[in-house]
């Protein structure tokens, strides 16, 4: 079994989601976790209770990702509390699916990439500042990078541009025994647009029927893969990009 005893693990947009699975993931491996949320407090507080009650060490820390002073601050009182950090998982992101080209406006493309390409670069520039050396960096992109879908421009185009940064910072930090990859998960049931029972029912037989194994992805499915990146097992995995997908075409 992997064992993240003594490991300190920061988690952006982990009230819920896939953040969550990880979190958690991480406090039963051992690791104390650093928790981000930026404006679901009380989600944040329910995933450290559960946290608590493994008995791992967690704080929460509110901050907004599209804001770098925040970033910033998340990082430092992650440091502040522990000590250090091992691991930085940049997940927080918000999705727009089913908006053709023609539809977008501005004010959708600007938030988009507020959130999931500036937040995720600076999320990742903090890490490479402050991580351990021997330490993991891990982005959480998206299929949509991987198999255009229509609808997803906006959201697709947002997610790609920082596995870019995953390949140059793999090679900038490399040296510090540092790994830097990204996860490619598939469209992930209970959680960002089909948290709810029902929703985007014609996105999700679409996705249904592109997947040989019949199914969406859950968190769990890519909390392995977060666990993976983040033990041992990895240490000579450096700047890969892994579906998560069951082998779909979209």
């Amino acid at each position: 079994m992997n064992s993240l005893k003594n490991k300190t693990a920061l988690i952006t947009g982990s009230a819920r989601g896939l953040g969550k699975a990880i979190a958690e993931r991480y406090a039963a491996l051992g690791a104390n976790v650093v928790l981000n949320y930026s404006r679901d407090k009380a989600s944040a507080d329910e995933v450290e209770s559960n946290i608590k009650a493994m008995g791992a060490k967690v704080i929460s820390v509110r901050a907004d990702v599209s804001s770098v002073a925040d970033i910033r601050h998340l990082f430092e009182e992650g440091k502040r509390a522990f000590g250090r950090i091992d691991i930085v998982v940049a997940n927080a992101g918000i999705e727009m699916v089913e908006t053709p080209v023609t539809e977008f406006t501005e004010e959708q493309f600007d938030r988009l990439f507020s959130i999931n390409t500036k937040g995720a670069y600076f999320t990742m520039q903090q890490a490479a500042l402050n991580v351990a050396d021997k330490g993991r960096i891990i982005y959480i992109a998206s299929s949509t990078t991987a198999f255009p879908v229509a609808g997803m421009a906006v959201y697709g185009g947002s997610k790609i541009t920082p596995r870019y940064l995953v390949d140059v910072l793999s090679k900038e930090i490399g040296r510090r025994g540092v790994t830097v990859n990204s996860i490619i998960p598939f469209a992930v049931d209970h959680s960002g647009i089909f948290a709810e029972s029902g929703s985007y029912p014609e996105l999700r037989k679409s996705l249904l029927d592109s997947c040989p194994m019949g199914r969406l992805a859950e968190v769990e499915d890519v909390a392995n893969v977060a666990e993976f990146f983040a033990s041992d097992l990895s240490s000579f995995v450096n700047g890969q990009h892994l579906l998560v997908n069951g082998g779909a075409n979209q």
